[in-house]
This record gives structure tokens, sequence and C-alpha cells, in this order.
């Protein structure tokens, strides 16, 4: 139980990738860590791109970012709706300032490209968005996972053990 007491937010929408949105819940939960699900409303039900559900437990304007000690970002498709709500942006800022573990996977990077937190960062995402990436500043490595200090990212399905695996040591380090 190496995460206990440790209290992570994930944010979801409709279209979201099914598994990286339920492994690094479930990881997460593993280690002792309380992880609420933030959707557009709350007590919403999201569906995955292969069908797979999640209800949201409050809306995004309910989380309040000092309650939390880490982010996670699912890719999919739903990353190019959930950065068009502005406190999604205020979010992503409060765990960038207070250098909080932001995670990200896939097309996850579009939101961190939207709160323009990624100027001199190292990143990894889907190759699709290599270029979003760079043209917001950041240096793009094709590698499973990239920790830079409180910001880890990963590409896709098949990566999201080491994901995880540093993720959890990001937010150990807390």
């Amino acid at each position: 139980m190496r995460l206990k007491g440790k209290k992570i937010v994930s944010l979801v929408h409709h279209d979201f990738e099914d598994l990286e949105l339920w492994y690094p819940i479930l990881r997460l939960k593993e280690e002792g860590a309380v992880v609420h699900l933030a959707g557009e409303n709350a007590q919403e039900k999201y569906i995955g791109k292969y069908g797979v559900p999640a209800i949201s437990d409050y809306s995004y304007r309910d989380i309040i970012g000092e309650v939390y000690d880490a982010i996670l970002v699912p890719g999919g498709w739903a990353p190019d709706k959930i950065r068009r709500f502005s406190e999604v942006i205020s979010l992503i800022h409060h765990f960038e300032e207070n250098k909080k573990p932001i995670g990200q996977i896939c097309h996850a990077g579009w939101v961190l490209i939207s709160a323009k937190v990624l100027l001199g960062k190292k990143v990894t995402s889907t190759p699709g968005i290599k270029d979003d990436m760079e043209n917001a500043g950041a240096t793009w490595l094709d590698e499973p996972v990239v920790v830079d200090g409180h910001l880890v990212s990963s590409r896709r399905p098949p990566d999201l053990p080491d994901y995880m695996r540093e993720f959890i040591k990001v937010i150990e380090q807390l």
C-alpha cells in the first residue's frame, strides 16, 4: 500500500481510451490511493471507445486542486473534449505550479497543450500528436514513458505497465 493516504483525480469524457482510463485507476487503488473520477457532470455515465462505461464522481467544477496529490488525463478522443473546459485548464495550472504529479497518456497531451504547460518539457505521446507536442515547445521522445520532474507521459496501452510504475514512483516522492 505504497500510496495509502494519497488522493488522485482522473479526468473523463466520452470516447476515452478504455485501458488508459481504467488500468491507471485500478493500479493506483491497488497501491492504496483514493481515486476520484471527474467529468463534465457529476454522476454522469461516460462511454469509452470500446464501450466500457465510467461514472464520474464529481464534475470538473467540483474539483479543488489543493485536495489532490496528483492528476491523471486519459487518452482516446476524450482529451479533445476535456481541454475545452476552463475548470480543467485551471486544474492543470494548479498541478503544474505546485509541482504535483501530472500523468498523461496517448492523446492526453492535447489537454496540457491547451493549458500551455509544455514549454521546455520532455514528453512522449501517441506519435499522432508528436507535432502538436513539439509546436507547444516540448521535446518529444519516442519512449514508453518519459518522466520530467512531476510530469509523467506515456504513448499508448502497451506502455501502461511502464507508465504506472513511474507515475507511482513520482507520487511516492511527495
